[in-house]
């Protein structure tokens, strides 16, 4: 084989991990809490005098030679959680909620798993990174995700945790920087700052 075919051979070899992002447009598929995002956000944007933004919701689809994983937070499902690769829960509004099922959340670790609004996405999927060690690291830390109060903001970060919150805080702990990751055009998605804040005060201990 000559150096031509070598190097042709080296760019169609496939990457031996892939770190892909999606950005879900809040409440695909989900008629009232779209209505709900966009009251939210008109609120907002009334409050700080400046125009609507249209809100994403954020997952990643991770695949490395064990196999393909989905990586989103969700409402706790009503069916076995592990068959959904759930392995973080937390609580929705307040802790006092968290013991019922309806205020709770979990964080999938989901092996074959699908993202249910995945034909929604928009501008996606956006490549995060194509490094073996970088994708490994992301799984190994998805059962450290913090367990934080779906929108409160318990670690004084100025913006509540949510899903977003998760993904952001997954990236910068896996050294991969997320700061410069922006949603679609005119779009804003709540919360990824506080993954990021979060994400550096626990490494910086």
């Amino acid at each position: 084989m000559d150096t031509q075919e070598r190097q042709t051979t080296k760019k169609e070899s496939p990457p031996a991990a892939t770190v892909d992002l999606y950005w879900i447009p809040l409440g695909a598929g989900a008629h009232v809490v779209r209505l709900s995002g966009k009251l939210f956000e008109a609120i907002i944007a009334r409050l700080h005098r400046r125009r609507s933004y249209d809100l994403y919701h954020s997952a990643l689809v991770v695949v490395v030679p064990d196999g393909r994983f989905v990586i989103e937070q969700t409402p706790v499902a009503r069916a076995e959680g592990k068959q959904h690769g759930a392995v973080v829960e937390g609580a929705v509004g307040t802790r006092l909620a968290g013991c019922f099922r309806v205020f709770r959340y979990e964080v999938r670790r989901w092996r074959g798993g699908v993202i249910p609004d995945v034909a929604d996405a928009v501008s996606s999927p956006v490549r995060v990174t194509n490094d073996l060690a970088r994708a490994t690291q992301i799984l190994d830390l998805v059962p450290s995700v913090p367990p934080l109060v779906w929108g409160r903001d318990e670690r004084h970060t100025g913006e509540m945790w949510n899903s977003n919150s998760v993904i952001s805080w997954l990236l910068i702990r896996a050294g991969i920087d997320a700061s410069g990751i922006q949603p679609p055009r005119r779009g804003r998605a709540p919360g990824w700052r506080a993954g990021l804040v979060v994400a550096a005060r626990d490494a910086s201990r």
